[in-house]
């Protein structure tokens, strides 16, 4: 009998994924990512540089409104763009000047944990866990509205997956708690359950406030000011409109040197042209305006250029995932982003399937490779997205991580060292041979290959003999072997009272409300 049937026949390969299963834990992965591997780039020199030209004549021509906000108003007056009523128009170049003048090229995002710290930007990719859904989805339940304790439950996941080097922000949205306070403990719970870096909160400049001052109180208010501790999704009401509720918390974390994600959300044919290239441009302009503001506010702080694209079904005007169309505003976002010189956000784990499903997995896997491959630095959405952002999926979310996981290692990019040259190996064993009981296979099997925590690779009786167990009847057991396993972060005693009594000051302070 083989080497290899013996192993199949023993189970020891499963044995060997389970031990590493039950090992999983966000302290042992890397903190980011480094990329060693070069980028698709769709666009040659006189593509990129038609767009930046129709860009500036969007700019110019039809302008950006900035809606409801007076001061926003007489900050752009005061810089010289053209303000009529809430309408802003902006000579070509202005702009970019603004931006490649303050804006830094690579943020370093601190975590209380300073092993987990990020730096997202240059050739450092960040993975994100999914953001907004109010809903969640699990094999046991099915689809229900999200509480604090689901949202809890995908933080300690996102801790808990090596995949994954971000807490993220609203990774569901817990509807059994006042709209006006939930904010408190969604930002707490990144605090208290994770030490990984997280997000912060955006729907009134009020909450965007109260994160910043709750970070003051974990890192200290005089660190928070010079350093990066929190980064935000501020997104463009595309068209090429910007809210006061958005305008408001990019003013709150633009003065406090916090880092803003500006991203137009960007629905081709509803929200933007159905063409690539006229997509780009508009986005362009979009992300350029926020941008700009916020290093007119205070010069140097962190921004990232950010982007959600995705095409629509023109039979019904529903979103569509995994599709060329998208792949091609990304890919070329990116590249507009390395020339602008600064970070770049696009998603990740999209999909429009409403289950773990082959849909969601071709879909998923479709755009987390789009993402990686085009050279996305801050990948939001990574991990759980179901029903085209409606549902956090618990059994989707372990499976989109160990794809991040491959991909960190695929971005990681050939071993050149001697070990990877593996010549030794060669000279040891020669014509004709095998090299499964060499010295250099023997040193390097726990790590020479990503080994998934969910893949069934046995012989079929094997497979039926343990159940005949799906996917998603897999991943459902390990994230609930992963919450199982958790075990919080140790944070300081004096820092959790003082938060915690700052949350409960701001909740005594107004009355519930759902608005």
């Amino acid at each position: 009998m083989s080497e290899r049937a013996s192993r199949r026949r023993s189970g020891g390969g499963r044995a060997a994924r389970q031990a590493s299963r039950s090992g999983a834990s966000g302290a042992a992965a890397p903190a980011y990512i480094k990329r060693n591997i070069g980028y698709l780039d769709v666009f040659d020199e006189e593509g990129l540089a038609t767009i930046e030209r129709n860009a500036d004549t969007i700019l110019s021509e039809v302008g950006i409104d900035f809606r409801d906000d007076p001061e926003v108003l007489d900050i752009w007056r005061e810089a010289g763009a053209d303000v009529q009523g809430e309408r802003v128009r902006f000579e070509p170049g202005m702009l970019r000047k603004i931006i490649q003048d303050s804006a830094p090229a690579e943020i370093t995002q601190h975590a209380r944990n300073p092993e987990r710290t990020v730096k997202i930007g240059g050739k450092n990719s960040v993975f994100v866990p999914a953001y907004g859904p109010p809903f969640v989805r699990c094999q046991d339940k099915g689809r229900r509205y999200a509480t604090l304790e689901d949202f809890q439950n995908f933080v300690k996941l996102a801790y808990m997956s090596p995949g994954l080097q971000h807490s993220g922000g609203t990774v569901c949205e817990p509807v059994d708690l006042p709209v006006n306070k939930r904010h408190l403990d969604m930002v707490y719970s990144h605090m208290k359950l994770s030490d990984k870096p997280f997000m912060g909160s955006v729907t009134a400049p009020e909450r965007a406030q109260d994160t910043v001052d709750m970070c003051k109180i974990l890192f200290g208010e005089e660190f928070v000011d010079q350093n990066t501790v929190v980064i935000n999704l501020i997104n463009a009401n595309s068209p090429m409109v910007f809210d006061d509720t958005m305008l408001g918390a990019l003013k709150v974390y633009a003065r406090n040197n916090q880092a803003c994600v500006v991203s137009p959300f960007i629905l081709s044919g509803a929200m933007s042209p159905v063409t690539v290239a006229g997509t780009l441009a508009q986005i362009l302009a979009e992300a350029m305006a926020g941008m700009a503001l916020a290093q007119i506010i205070r010069p140097g702080c962190p921004v990232v250029f950010g982007t959600f694209g995705s095409s629509i079904s023109m039979k019904s005007g529903a979103p569509t995932f995994g599709t060329p169309e998208p792949s091609m505003v990304l890919y070329g976002a990116s590249q507009l982003a390395r020339r602008l010189g600064v970070p770049f956000r696009s998603g990740g784990g999209l999909c429009g399937s409403k289950i773990s499903d082959a849909q969601a997995a071709y879909e998923a896997s479709s755009t987390l490779q789009t993402a990686a491959i085009g050279g996305v630095n801050f990948m939001l959405h990574t991990a759980g997205w179901l029903e085209g952002g409606l549902v956090m999926g618990y059994e989707k979310f372990v499976m989109d991580a160990d794809q991040a996981a491959m991909l960190g290692r695929l971005l990681s990019g050939p071993d050149l060292s001697e070990n990877g040259q593996a010549l030794d190996a060669i000279r040891e064993v020669g014509p004709g041979n095998h090299f499964l009981g060499c010295a250099h296979t023997q040193a390097n099997f726990e790590t020479a290959f990503y080994m998934s925590p969910l893949a069934d690779n046995n012989s079929f009786e094997q497979w039926e003999s343990e159940g005949s167990l799906d996917i998603t009847q897999r991943a459902n057991a390990y994230w609930k072997q992963l919450l199982e396993e958790y075990e919080a972060p140790a944070l300081d005693q004096a820092k959790d009272e003082e938060l915690l009594a700052f949350i409960q000051q701001k909740k005594d302070a107004v009355p519930d409300s759902n608005i």
